[in-house]
């Protein structure tokens, strides 16, 4: 019963702190490079994730990408906006679900309409599927306010 209490006290103390002051592009603990070192022009350009390699690399928004080559380098410095994953790399059926910050899977992705979005899991990616309309456009309406606040949403 104590560790029940205990547990659901850290729960009341913690989740308010889940989505503040979260950095814009996701970075899970150990990894050197944005999504995992997995280049994010490939996506377009080859229509899957690659690694990225060593030799290819440059800084966006105060974080390391890899890439595969160096036109797929080129092609990003040019216009990383484009390129980069939707809402920093976290997930989209989190954010547009229910407002909050979870990670996306650089292998759990889609290309919709020019734009590249990752989802936590493969699960999850079958339920924003479901309705990616609805989740991007609920997502979009929330990020980046996500990164600072708690986003209570009420759709």
């Amino acid at each position: 019963m104590k560790k029940a209490l205990l547990a659901f006290v850290m729960f009341l103390v913690v989740a308010p702190l889940a989505n503040a002051a979260q950095p814009e592009i996701w970075m899970k603990k150990g990894w050197d490079f944005a999504i995992n070192g997995y280049d994010s022009v490939a996506y377009f350009t080859e229509s899957m994730p690659v690694e990225g390699d060593d030799r290819f690399v440059t800084e966006y928004k105060d974080v390391n990408w890899r890439f595969s080559s160096a036109e797929n380098l080129a092609l990003f410095e040019a216009n990383p906006e484009k390129y980069s994953p939707q809402y920093g790399g976290h997930c989209a059926y989190g954010l547009g679900k229910n407002g909050v910050l979870v990670h996306g899977d650089p292998e759990v992705y889609k290309v919709v309409d020019g734009k590249l979005y990752l989802n936590l899991n493969r699960r999850l990616q079958k339920k924003w599927l479901r309705d990616e309309a609805f989740y991007i456009e609920h997502a979009d309406k929330v990020w980046p306010r996500a990164l600072t606040e708690e986003i209570d949403v009420d759709w």
